[in-house]
């Protein structure tokens, strides 16, 4: 089994910043740093929306044209997280945001083979 846990969800005001992290787990979950992690987030009535990823060992990051700018991500292959730090937020980020992780490499959620449950973040204007 491979567990993602996120973390750090909560309720701020526009202009705040959150940081959510994600640790994963598993006896069958081989070596972190060969999965590319994503965060995605789905808000109500809406479909799931690709927010940032990091590659594996190299850590290169793509983040999504909506946050960028306001958004980063980053990895730590010690400690088997990946955090995504959010500044700036405003009331349309309000959404669940869940850690994913892919044995290959792309933005698309059908790529990402594991996923957390999701954390909950409110943005009030």
């Amino acid at each position: 089994q491979v567990q993602l846990v996120e973390s750090g969800g909560g309720l701020v005001q526009a202009g705040g910043s959150l940081r959510l992290s994600c640790v994963a787990s598993g006896r069958t979950f081989s070596t972190f740093s060969s999965y590319t992690m994503g965060w995605f987030r789905q808000a109500p009535g809406k479909e799931r929306e690709f927010v940032a990823r990091i590659t594996g060992s190299h850590g290169s990051t793509y983040i999504a044209d909506s946050v960028k700018g306001r958004f980063t991500i980053s990895r730590d292959n010690a400690k088997n997280t990946v955090d995504l730090q959010m500044n700036s937020l405003r009331p349309e980020d309000t959404a669940v945001y869940y850690c994913a992780a892919s044995r290959s490499y792309g933005n698309s959620a059908y790529m990402y083979d594991y996923w957390g449950q999701g954390t909950q973040v409110t943005v009030s204007s």
